[in-house]
């Protein structure tokens, strides 16, 4: 079975989430995590939360989520800048 990790940028309308963005992280579980501890945000997400990242497992065409944070604006600004530089850090590591 096929397993990859991904992190999906959400906003929350009233018709529920509308998903605007993701970032496919690669099949290493533990590397995703890592990336995700690195973000923004706050665990306890409620109804007045609006924007949402969520750390999703696709297994076999199945999406888990595993975790998800809401953030500000300015925190989804950060956390965008974190997750490329990661994503660019563990592409250039390891080809070479």
């Amino acid at each position: 079975m096929r397993v990859s990790f991904y992190i999906s940028l959400n906003l929350i309308t009233p018709e529920g989430f509308e998903s605007f963005g993701k970032f496919l992280l690669g099949g290493d579980k533990h590397e995703a995590t890592e990336i995700f501890k690195l973000l923004k945000g706050d665990e306890l997400v409620s109804e007045k939360s609006v924007l949402t990242m969520d750390l999703t497992g696709d297994y076999g065409g199945i999406p888990i989520t595993l975790e998800m944070i809401h953030c500000s604006l300015d925190e989804l600004a950060y956390n965008t800048t974190i997750i490329s530089r990661e994503i660019f850090k563990r592409i250039h590591l390891k080809t070479k």
